[in-house]
């Protein structure tokens, strides 16, 4: 069984005249729960073999901050295919994880997130609607990477930052 961490990128700063929406980087708040998220992973003893990222800075700086908070020993993989991508393109780069690793946290971003949530569950587009920062645990019956397929996951948990920030 593999563990998947889906995770939102956290809140960015508004897009300004002129910039593309790639280069969009974090606000301060979005730091804040970034680190929330990744110390909230550490406590559920949750933290991944592997970290997979978007390149995009926003999403970037969420990996990294969250990686830090939880103390990742490992190296983030960033993947250009997750900017901007659909959800089946996040089941590929989960094919690809390293056979090595029992657990992978993705960052990137939505709609994608959601998309990839419900085709790795076989739940209705729409089901998830996970806001920046949050992050879905999900346990696939999936033996090896490589065979990961849609509808073989379960959810285990669901973590949105306020309520994080609560407990």
């Amino acid at each position: 069984m593999k563990t998947i961490l889906l995770m939102r990128h956290a809140k960015a700063v508004v897009g300004v005249p002129g910039q593309s929406d790639f280069d969009r980087v974090l606000a301060p708040r979005g730091n804040d729960d970034a680190v929330r998220m990744g110390r909230a992973i550490a406590k559920l003893g949750a933290v991944p073999d592997a970290i997979v990222s978007s390149p995009a800075p926003r999403a970037r700086e969420t990996a990294e901050a969250a990686a830090r908070a939880m103390k990742f020993g490992g190296v983030i993989r960033f993947e250009r295919s997750l900017y901007d991508a659909p959800g089946e393109v996040w089941i590929t780069a989960l094919r690809a994880v390293p056979a090595a690793a029992e657990s992978v946290l993705v960052v990137a971003h939505s709609p994608g997130i959601d998309e990839a949530a419900a085709l790795l569950c076989g739940a209705s587009p729409g089901s998830f609607d996970v806001p920046t920062a949050g992050l879905i645990a999900l346990i696939d019956v999936a033996e090896r990477w490589r065979d990961l397929g849609e509808g073989g996951a379960s959810v285990r948990w669901f973590l949105r930052p306020k309520i994080v920030g609560l407990l």
